[in-house]
């Protein structure tokens, strides 16, 4: 059974950073695709970054460009999100999303694994 477990959540000022993790488990082998989506109180969850690991490419939104970083390990079996300059819209529950055989766009969330979220808190 592949299951996503993220770690790393928390709640901070902003300006401050944090990094998240996210730890699959169950998959022999190397996923297309891993995400970072995000959903606040009463908005649409929204992509936050993404990693093809065929190309080892990325993706960001825009609101996270130049502040957020998306990465993995050696091993291929977790992946990271620097978050840096965090900003009270910021604040949501965070979720990764693994993909075996698809490369989904950002804006795609048709992911087949999913975790089950850590919380990001950023006050002002």
């Amino acid at each position: 059974q592949v299951q996503l477990v993220e770690t790393g959540g928390g709640s901070v000022q902003a300006g401050g950073s944090l990094k998240l993790s996210c730890e699959v488990s169950g998959y022999k082998d190397t996923m297309n695709c891993m995400a970072w989506f995000r959903q606040a109180p009463g908005k649409e969850r929204e992509g936050v970054a993404i990693f093809y690991f065929r190309n080892s490419n990325t993706r960001y939104a825009d609101s996270v460009k130049g502040r957020f970083t998306i990465s993995t390990d050696n091993a291929k079996k977790q992946v990271y999100l620097q978050m840096d300059d965090l900003k009270p819209e910021d604040t949501a529950m965070y979720y990764c999303a693994a993909e075996p055989n698809r490369a989904f766009s950002l804006w795609d969330d048709r992911f087949r694994y999913w975790g089950r979220g850590t919380q990001v808190t950023v006050s002002e």
